[in-house]
Formats: C-alpha cells, sequence, structure tokens
C-alpha cells in the first residue's frame, strides 16, 4: 500500500535491516531520557519504535497519545526482546514520523482498560472503546462465526437472498417498529420481527431452501441476553421438508459453528440433539429453557404430601428437587428460601437425611409417615437434602428456579461444554395472564393432527409441530412446520378470534399464495448474537455487539431517538400529541 509498506503485526527477525514505512495509533509513550520508546497499534497489531534522536524526541513529546502517525525507520534488533508480543523481537528505529491524525481531546477512558469504565461512556465513545484489542476482537470474532454460518448454509445447498426491511405491521408478536408513509397519509410501514412470511413466500415460489443473516426489528425491553431495537438471526427455511429434516440440517451447522469457535477443551453435542417434550421439560426441569449441564431433576411428589401438612392443602401442586451429599448451612439454606420467595414462590420447604438415614430439619417432623416413597422417588440418600416447593399455579416456574440456584451455588454444572437439547411439542395455543386465548408459540405453524385436531380437540390439548434450540438454559433458536393449507389457517386463526377478514387484511401476500399449490415447508431461526455470546462466554449481549444500544434502548453514541423537525412530521402527516410532562 502507498501509505505503508507493513501493518503493525507483521514485522519478524527476518525483517531486519529493512527500511519500512508503518501508519497507526500512538498507543503508548515511555520517556527514558536518552532514549524515547513508543508503541504504534492498528488493526493487526503493535510494534515498538525507539527514538534516540533529539529532534524526534521533542516531536515525539508533543504528540498526544491516541493521534494517528506514519513512520519511517529501520527494522533492529531489541536489546530486551518481549515473547508475548509478535513483533517483540524487533523494532523501529525511525528516520521520520509525521502527524495524519492529531488527538485534539483528553480521552475519556484508557483504551488498554475501557472495558472497566462504566457502560454509558463506553458506548457513547464507542469508537474509542472498540480500539481496546480485547473489544475489537469480539467483533472480529462475530466476523468470523457469520462467514463460517454463510459457509456452511452454502455447502448444504441454501441460496442466501434478502428480503425487504419495509414491510407491513402484523397484529402477532412484539411491538413493532413503524415507519409512517409519506406518499399515502395515515399509512404505515413496519420494520421486520424477522422475514417469516417472506421466507415463507420464498418457498412456495420455488425457491428449495433459502437462509440470510437477517436483522430483525422488535420494540422490545433489554435483557443481559437480548438487545433492544434491533438483532440478527440465521433465518432460514426448507421446502417439502419435515421437522426431522430441519433438525438434521441444524444440528450439523450448530455443532459445526460451535465446534470450530468453542474454547480449547470444551465438550460440544453432535447430533441428533435430545428430544425433550415442552410438557415434559416444564415437568422436569422447570422450564421450556433446561440447562442440561445441571443434574437436578425435578420431581413431583403431590400425591405422596397432599394433605401431609396445612400448607400441602388446598389443591397445590407439590415438587421437589433433591440433592444428596448436601454440605450448607442452615443460614445458606435461608438465603436460597429467600431468593425463591422473590422469583415467584410463596414459600420453599425443606427438609434433610441424615447420617443415620432419620429425617431431619425444615418441615420434616410432617414427612414421617411419608419417609419411605420419597427416599423412593427421590433417591435421596443420607446427609442428602430436599427442597420442596407447593403452589395453586406455577409451580413449575418456582421450581425451575429452585434448581438452577442448587445447580450453581453447589458447583454442580458440568464445566467447559455445550450441550444441546430441541424442545418438542409446543402447544398451539396458551392462555395469557389476562385469560385471553392466543396462540402460544408461532401462528404460521402446523398443528399436529391438521385441520381435523382443530375442529374435534380442546384448543389446549392441539400440540403444534414447533420447536426451540437450546444450549445451556439458552434458547437459541425457535421454528417450525408451516402451515400451509388456506383452510387450516383459517380455522387456526379464528379459535383465537381473528376472522377470514383479518387474514385477508394481514397476511393477504401468505394467504393468496397458499391458494396457489403451496408446498409443506420448514424452517427456523438461530439467534447470531446469542451464538456469539455464549461462545465468548460473556454475560452482557451488548459485548459482542459492533454500535449496540443501552439497557434503556438509547443509542448514546449517535443520538436516538431524536426529534425531528415540524417539517418532517408535516411531510408524513404527524402531528405529536405527548404526554403532559414531557410538553413541560
Amino acid at each position: 500500500m502507498e501509505m505503508r509498506t507493513h501493518n503493525c503485526g507483521e514485522l519478524r527477525e527476518g525483517d531486519v535491516g529493512k527500511k519500512v514505512k508503518l501508519c497507526g495509533w500512538l498507543s503508548s509513550v515511555r520517556d527514558l531520557g536518552a532514549v524515547i520508546f513508543f508503541v504504534l497499534r492498528d488493526y493487526y497489531g503493535y510494534t515498538q519504535a525507539v527514538a534516540s534522536d533529539e529532534a524526534l524526541k521533542g516531536q515525539i513529546r508533543d504528540i498526544p497519545r491516541e493521534s494517528t502517525i506514519s513512520v519511517v525507520g529501520k527494522v533492529v534488533l531489541r536489546s530486551a526482546p518481549n515473547k508475548d508480543m509478535p513483533t517483540g523481537m524487533i523494532e523501529i528505529e525511525p528516520e521520520s514520523v509525521e502527524v495524519l491524525g492529531k488527538c485534539y481531546e483528553q480521552l475519556p477512558f484508557e483504551i488498554a482498560t475501557s472495558t472497566s469504565s462504566r457502560e454509558d461512556t463506553r458506548l457513547k465513545y464507542r469508537f474509542l472503546d472498540l480500539r481496546n484489542p480485547e473489544v475489537k476482537n469480539k467483533i472480529i470474532f462475530r466476523s468470523q462465526v457469520v462467514s463460517y454460518l454463510r459457509q456452511k448454509m452454502t455447502e448444504l445447498g441454501f441460496l442466501e437472498i434478502t428480503t425487504p426491511i419495509l414491510t407491513s405491521s402484523s397484529p402477532e408478536g412484539a411491538r413493532d417498529y413503524i415507519v409512517p408513509s409519506r406518499l399515502y397519509p395515515g399509512h404505515f410501514y413496519a420494520l421486520p420481527q424477522a422475514p417469516q412470511q417472506y421466507k415463507q413466500l420464498l418457498m412456495t415460489s420455488g425457491f428449495d431452501r433459502y437462509f440470510q443473516i437477517a436483522p430483525c426489528f422488535r420494540d422490545e425491553d433489554a435483557r443481559a441476553d437480548r438487545s433492544p431495537g434491533e438483532f440478527y438471526q440465521l433465518d432460514c427455511e426448507m421446502c417439502f421438508a419435515t421437522q426431522e429434516d430441519v433438525f438434521a440440517v441444524m444440528e450439523q451447522v450448530l455443532s459445526g459453528v460451535f465446534k470450530k469457535f468453542s474454547p480449547k477443551g470444551y465438550k460440544v453435542d453432535e447430533g441428533p440433539f435430545r428430544r425433550i417434550s415442552y410438557r415434559d421439560a416444564m415437568r422436569d426441569y422447570g422450564t421450556d429453557k433446561p440447562d442440561l449441564r445441571n443434574p437436578l431433576i425435578i420431581k413431583d411428589v403431590t400425591d405422596i404430601l397432599e394433605g401431609k401438612a396445612p400448607f400441602f392443602e388446598g389443591g397445590k401442586t407439590i415438587k421437589a428437587i433433591c440433592v444428596n451429599n448436601f454440605t450448607q448451612t442452615r443460614k445458606w439454606i435461608d438465603a436460597l428460601t429467600e431468593r425463591a420467595k422473590q422469583n415467584g414462590a410463596s414459600n420453599m420447604y425443606w427438609f434433610k437425611l441424615d447420617e443415620n438415614g432419620e429425617l431431619a430439619g425444615g418441615i420434616s417432623k410432617f414427612l414421617v409417615e411419608a419417609k419411605s416413597a420419597l427416599v423412593e422417588r427421590l433417591g435421596l440418600e443420607s446427609g442428602g437434602f430436599v427442597a420442596i416447593l407447593a403452589e395453586e399455579k406455577g409451580v413449575e416456574k418456582a421450581a425451575g428456579f429452585v434448581r438452577t440456584e442448587l445447580g450453581t451455588g453447589l458447583d454442580l454444572i458440568e464445566k467447559n461444554a455445550f450441550r444441546f437439547c430441541w424442545i418438542v411439542d409446543f402447544p398451539m395455543y396458551e392462555y395469557d395472564d389476562d385469560g385471553v386465548l392466543g396462540f402460544c408459540h408461532n401462528p404460521f405453524s402446523m398443528p399436529q393432527g391438521g385441520l381435523e385436531a382443530l375442529n374435534t380437540k380442546d384448543p389446549l390439548d392441539i400440540l403444534a409441530y414447533q420447536y426451540d434450540s437450546v444450549v445451556n438454559g439458552v434458547e437459541l433458536s425457535s421454528g417450525a412446520v408451516r402451515n400451509h393449507e388456506p383452510a387450516i389457517m383459517e380455522r387456526a386463526f379464528e379459535i383465537v378470534g381473528y376472522g377470514k377478514d383479518v387474514i385477508e387484511q394481514k397476511f393477504s401476500a401468505l394467504y393468496n399464495a397458499f391458494k396457489f399449490g403451496a408446498p409443506p415447508h420448514a424452517g427456523i431461526a438461530p439467534g447470531v448474537d446469542r451464538m456469539v455470546m455464549l461462545l465468548l462466554g460473556e454475560q452482557n449481549i451488548r459485548e459482542i455487539i459492533t454500535f449496540p444500544m443501552d439497557r434503556n434502548a438509547r443509542d448514546v453514541l449517535m443520538g436516538a431517538p431524536s426529534t425531528v423537525t415540524d417539517k418532517q412530521l408535516s411531510e408524513v402527516h404527524i402531528k405529536l400529541d405527548l404526554p403532559k410532562e414531557q410538553k413541560e
């Protein structure tokens, strides 16, 4: 390249004697008086230079750190090699130094330690944060994962096709981001929550296997594993495919990417992954996102304990979690009980089996008659501990929380492993907290049993060809065999109160396409952001996104969301009706 002969990460002992030209950021300066050592940093690495000429030393002293500079000089061996640095055997004796872009402002944080700064400061100065190699390498890693996914999907016969960003609003799912139309007053586009309808239309168009690294937009609150606003998924769809066909493909892709990019020594499940029905997952793990590294299993003991104590009456469902070889203190148990109460449990009861095989502690006095049945059901051994949850409803979630707390707090979680499973046989319908019947998963899914099941079964008894892939307790992807028959689609939506007119209005393209010989098809969409987060062992998803929003859905770097001018509002026929406190 014209501006440089080498980058800052490639010079080695074999280059000694060469005249070179490097460009980069002035990363650090060590002034010893007689000589000045300074380090250049670029995308590729670091190179040290050493100046003894008085004029050069004076020039370097005047250059603020993080300015971009050009150095022309000779490669020489270092008198004190640094074997931890790829270029640590050599350094540059500069002939000239030129400032290319001066740093005029005081740095808000040290580049090398930016990750210890406040997150809002890091995000405001994200362009500086990204100069930190630790942060930059996460973005490079993400790029490598995406490149692998593209290559693997292409090898498996999938065609990459991009779908529109401006689309129509959907009545299902999360809140849309809406975009007002200038040409059509009172009408709005929506940013796609997923390319769901488009990829199904591609199947009806005759494409056999589609994929894209798809941007998806949902107006949701942030979580540690969910970025507000925008996220990316490996969106794919297969024509003339069953649930098992999708599993066979995804097991190759997911197992492959985790094997390639996992830290050294990690164990990664190969296909076929374990299949667990939704109901079994809720029964045994208290969640539809079970962490299979946790060996604890929840057991139903309602038939054994019902009526044995006042707190086991009233038609409650009773769940128990057994931990053998338990050595924690009463104080530890009390703290766990409080956390359980703060996370949905009315209370957490417990007892132990002491070294003599006798019940002890907690509620043991109520359980004497039930001892033998409990020991057999739970596999309880001397020195074991049992946590018990009893609720009229929601006991699965409460027990799932306690299971996770026990597994984590007692260090029972398998180390250095990625354990996958498929959650299958989701209910087609469920009631929300307000008692309104709705779709449990994806409204475009095929019910098991087809039209006959929709017409003859209680909606809550209908299962769907819907599935999630889960790894280490994290939902990585959701998918389904699609409902491609107009009559089944009409009836499925009718059950939740949407008439044919709603389908024709909101899903007209897909509904009409199904009338012209639609093929059976199925798909799935693993989340790219979560995949990278898991592989890097990050707890915060914002760490692996180049320019993330903050936890309050603000882009503090670009100042979004922001106000717009009255002229811009007028062009899209909008008048603002702001809350009173915001007006003031």
